[in-house]
């Protein structure tokens, strides 16, 4: 059995990403592209997105869920607000930007969950449908 009590404020930047990034999955032990799962906490700014440009998955499900504040995922269909307490699900080949507008008050913590956890995102851009 295995059990791994992880504190996201005792964590050091996941990677080099622009903005605040701790992933939870890494600390506990769990390989970032060979696992079933990846979790992160992501504390945005006013003006940052997660880190990715647009882009999508080819395998990867995504789930947002806003720890505080409120979260904008851009989609071409509509660009979706997140409010705190809920969670919104990318399914794989479905586009998206998750971002704390410019024009936001307070910083955005989510906490994303991919799975399975694979390095398989691709850019996106928006004007190849137009």
């Amino acid at each position: 059995m295995g059990y791994h009590l992880i504190d996201s404020n005792d964590l050091d930047q996941w990677d080099d990403r622009p903005t605040d990034v701790r992933s939870l999955s890494v600390a506990a032990g769990y390989d970032y592209q060979n696992s079933k799962l990846g979790l992160r906490v992501y504390e945005l700014s006013p003006g940052e997105q997660s880190g990715l440009s647009y882009h999508t998955h080819d395998e990867q499900v995504e789930a947002f869920y806003v720890l505080d504040g409120t979260l904008h995922v851009e989609t071409p269909d509509e660009t979706y607000v997140v409010e705190s307490d809920q969670v919104l699900f990318v399914d794989p080949g479905s586009p998206q930007r998750a971002f704390n507008p410019q024009t936001a008050e307070t910083a955005t913590r989510i906490l994303a969950i991919g799975a399975p956890s694979v390095d398989d995102a691709r850019p996106y851009d928006p004007t190849d449908d137009a």
